[in-house]
């Protein structure tokens, strides 16, 4: 194994970037507060996250908690981190899961197909702005073919 220097956070947070961990936010969207906390969604499902205390600097890492951060959080050994930071080499992981998308919700979905007679695969395809009008376009129409 490679000798490697005490990791700084500023290696943490550069590990992170080159291997495209993304931000994680507060619930009014602004970076959370007390730490730089980052998500990566793995292609088995998993979601990785690590916290960067702040401020994020040079300040070094201890041996024990810089073991703990690459087994617990990072999920990499000590030479796939280095060549991140380094190199600007991620880890072979496989292909990352995209980020999760904006979902319809089950019961909309249903109404689609069953209803209105969508197929399945179209209702899914639609945002939930084209699956809201497609609902209230099929409302609208059987309001105005009902009988007074």
């Amino acid at each position: 194994m490679t000798k490697h220097p005490r990791a700084r956070k500023s290696d943490h947070q550069r590990f992170c970037r080159t291997e495209g961990w993304h931000l994680v936010r507060d619930a009014t969207g602004r970076p959370i507060g007390h730490h730089e906390t980052y998500e990566l969604p793995l292609a088995d499902g998993r979601i990785l996250r690590t916290r960067i205390s702040r401020p994020v600097d040079d300040t070094d890492y201890g041996s024990g908690l810089f073991a703990h951060i690459l087994r617990e959080q990072l999920e990499v050994s000590a030479d796939e981190f280095w060549r991140g930071v380094r190199d600007g080499e991620a880890p072979a992981r496989g292909a990352p899961a995209p980020m999760a998308a904006r979902t319809l919700p089950l019961g909309l979905v249903r109404q689609l197909t069953e209803q209105v007679g969508l197929d399945e695969q179209v209702a899914l395809g639609l945002t939930l702005e084209q699956a809201t009008a497609a609902l209230t376009e099929h409302w609208e129409r059987v309001a105005r073919d009902q009988p007074r």
